[in-house]
């Protein structure tokens, strides 16, 4: 049984920033993870890369060779992966043992996550080759400044998480550089009802009967809750990761270490 992390998130919400800082963390405590990158356009690396999709195809080269622009570079390139599973992914797989970690560092374009069926199919790869998957959305704390942004967040998470079918973490990064940590507690334990007052002060009249539902799908259900994640703190790390790990079984079915304290008997 092998296990997966895919990392995903808006650009700029610290996905490659977290990927590295976990390989330093896991470094730290002895633990093995390898870091796979799955952005065709990415450059530079602050981690080992393990596997990377650029020794399939790159961005740089579909743009000269197909007169692409960045987005429908990108999306032709990850096309092309969904189209290479059975045989570039699987055979980088083969290179991994049965019970390895992985973490794939995602682009960040969301209609890969939220409508692009591409990423649902890599995942079904995954699970194909007998590993367990979670979903880490990252969304960038800063962004929660209202409560309008909070929930526009919380609707493009749920939006991933009915696309991709799996465990969800997510993730509040970037919290070293929050200046007011109360504004953010707000909304890591949101009262529902502070929540519909404040929305409907934000919007027109009109839109009050769908902001009372939007409110009850992410209080009634619990379908989006966010763990805050500072980088700077290898204890939030450690949160964290225990929050993936227990969606993925991680460890469970691995052997109880017993130590025998009786007392050895005197000759």
């Amino acid at each position: 049984m092998g296990y997966a992390q895919l990392v995903i998130g808006p650009a700029g919400s610290g996905k490659s920033t977290y990927c590295s800082r976990l390989y330093e963390h896991c470094q730290t405590t002895r633990r093995t993870i390898h870091i796979v990158n799955l952005d065709p356009a990415a450059e530079n690396f602050n981690y080992p890369v393990a596997m990377d999709i650029r020794e399939l195809i790159s961005l740089d080269d579909v743009m000269e060779e197909l007169g692409l622009g960045p987005n429908g570079g990108l999306l032709y390139c990850m096309e092309h992966l969904e189209e290479n599973l059975d045989e570039w992914l699987t055979e980088e797989l083969d290179n991994f043992s049965d019970d390895d970690y992985l973490v794939f560092d995602c682009p960040g374009q969301i209609e890969l996550f939220s409508h692009v069926p591409v990423l649902k199919n890599f995942v079904e790869h995954l699970k194909r080759k007998n590993f367990n998957v979670c979903a880490v959305y990252l969304l960038d704390s800063q962004f929660m400044t209202d409560v309008t942004k909070f929930i526009s967040g919380c609707m493009a998470s749920l939006s991933a998480m009915v696309q991709l079918e799996l465990p969800h973490v997510n993730i509040l990064s970037k919290m070293d550089l929050v200046t007011n940590k109360r504004d953010i507690e707000d909304y890591l334990n949101p009262e529902s009802h502070v929540l519909l007052s404040e929305l409907n002060q934000r919007m027109a009249p009109q839109f009050e009967k769908l902001n009372k539902a939007l409110i009850e799908l992410v209080d009634q259900y619990s379908m989006v809750s966010f763990v805050p994640l500072d980088l700077r703190k290898e204890s939030s790390i450690q949160y964290v990761l225990s929050q993936i790990d227990n969606c993925i079984q991680y460890g469970e079915d691995a052997d109880v270490k017993v130590k025998d304290f009786d007392p050895e008997d005197d000759d």
